[in-house]
C-alpha cells in the first residue's frame, strides 16, 4: 500500500493528443481484425492511429499544449516523467531525457517508467511526492505515449479484453497557487492513492522462459498466449478476486484521502479505465460500485485503451470538457500490469 499524503491540494493541468486518423469498429470488421461477438464485448467505436507520428514527438506535443495552457516555463520543471507500454523508436535509448530536451527542460530531471498501464498514474504520485517533499520545486511534467503498429502489436488482437489506441498525455502537477509566470491550475488534486497484486504478475509471463532478446517469443506481442496459461493455473477468480480486493481498497482510501464518503454529493463521478465494457463489468465495476454510487463515467469508447495513460487521458477529459463545475469532484480508476492499482481524487479549479 502507498499513498501519498497531501498537505494542501495540488494543482494539474492536463492535455491529451489524438492523431486524426482512426480506425472505426466497422473497418476493423470488414478488415476481418476483429470478430463480431468480440467487438460487442469491447463497447468501442473507433481507435486512434499513429503511423506517421512516433510516440516521444506525441509525448512533445502533449506537453508543449499543457505548458502553454498552464503558462509555466519549460526551464522551470523540476521532473520530466514519461510513462510507456510499447516500443519508443528506438532501443537503448531514453525517450524521456528526448522529451525534455525537445520542450527545453534543460534543468529538469528526465525518468523513464515502465509501470505497464498504470505508469502515468504512478507518474503522478511520483510528481506529487517530490513536490511534497520540496516545496521549492518547480512543476512537474508527466508524459506518456504509445502507439499500437504490426508486425509487432496488433492493436485488436494482441490482448484480451481491451484494443489499443494510439495517444499521448501530458499532466503538470504544480503547487496549486500559481506563480507569477503561471496561470491557475484546471483540476486540483485531493489525493491519491496505491495497492498492489504483485502475485498477478505471471499473468503477463504465463508459461513462457525468459528469453534473450526482444520478441524472442513470439513475433507479435500475444498477451493472449501468458493469459491462457495463468486462467489455466489459476482460474479466472483468482484474478477477479484479488482486483476487486485491491480495487476496493485504493477507492476508499482515496476517498478518504479527500475527505470524502462514497455518497458525498460533492463527488460527482468515478471515471473507469479505458478497458473493453465486459473487462470492466467484471473487474472494474463490481468492487468501485460496492464503496461509491457515483455515476460511472466511461470516457474511452471512442480511444480505446491508450497504454499508459488511460487515467491520464481521463484527467484531460476532466480537465478541458465541461463534464465537471467548479467544486465537482471526481474519483478516477485505473490499473495496469504487475499489478498495480490507483485511484486520484481531484476537483474543478
Amino acid at each position: 500500500m502507498t499513498a501519498v499524503r497531501l498537505h494542501a491540494p495540488l494543482g494539474l493541468t492536463a492535455t491529451a493528443w489524438y492523431p486524426e486518423q482512426r480506425q472505426t469498429v466497422e473497418e476493423a470488421l470488414a478488415a476481418g481484425d476483429i470478430d463480431a461477438r468480440t467487438a460487442r464485448e469491447l463497447g468501442y467505436t473507433s481507435l486512434p492511429v499513429s503511423e506517421d507520428t512516433a510516440p516521444p514527438d506525441m509525448a512533445v506535443e502533449a506537453a508543449a499544449e499543457a505548458l502553454a495552457l498552464s503558462g509555466a516555463r519549460a526551464e522551470d520543471l523540476s521532473l520530466v516523467l514519461h510513462a510507456s507500454v510499447h516500443h519508443q523508436g528506438h532501443d537503448a535509448w531514453s525517450a524521456p531525457h528526448y522529451v525534455a530536451r525537445r520542450i527545453g527542460a534543460h534543468g529538469a530531471v528526465p525518468i523513464g517508467l515502465l509501470q505497464q498501464c498504470n505508469g502515468g498514474a504512478i507518474g503522478i504520485e511520483l510528481a506529487a511526492s517530490r513536490l511534497q517533499g520540496d516545496p521549492e520545486a518547480g512543476p512537474a511534467l508527466v508524459t506518456t505515449a504509445d502507439r499500437f503498429l504490426m508486425p509487432s502489436w496488433h492493436r485488436w488482437l494482441s490482448d484480451y479484453g481491451m484494443a489499443a489506441g494510439d495517444a499521448a498525455t501530458a499532466v503538470l502537477v504544480h503547487h496549486a497557487t500559481p506563480a507569477a509566470h503561471t496561470h491557475g491550475p484546471d483540476l486540483l488534486l485531493h489525493s491519491l492513492a496505491t495497492r498492489v497484486a504483485a502475485e498477478l504478475e505471471v499473468m503477463h509471463r504465463g508459461d513462457d522462459e525468459f528469453n534473450a532478446t526482444p520478441m524472442g517469443h513470439s513475433p507479435m506481442i500475444d498477451v493472449r498466449r501468458t493469459k491462457r496459461a495463468f486462467i489455466k493455473a489459476y482460474g479466472v477468480e483468482f484474478f477477479l478476486k484479488t482486483a476487486a480486493d485491491r480495487i476496493r481498497a485504493v477507492v476508499e482510501e482515496a476517498l478518504a484521502g479527500a475527505g470524502l464518503a462514497g455518497d458525498d454529493p460533492r463527488l460527482r463521478y468515478a471515471v473507469i479505465p479505458r478497458l473493453g465494457s465486459k473487462a470492466m463489468a467484471e473487474a472494474y465495476i463490481p468492487p468501485l460500485t460496492d464503496v461509491t454510487p457515483a455515476e460511472v463515467l466511461d470516457l474511452g469508447r471512442a480511444t480505446g485503451h491508450v497504454g499508459a495513460g488511460d487515467l491520464n487521458a481521463s484527467l484531460a477529459d476532466l480537465a478541458r470538457t465541461d463534464l465537471l463545475e467548479r467544486g465537482d469532484h471526481a474519483l478516477v480508476l485505473n490499473g495496469g500490469g504487475g499489478f498495480t492499482f490507483t485511484a486520484v481524487v481531484v476537483s474543478r479549479h
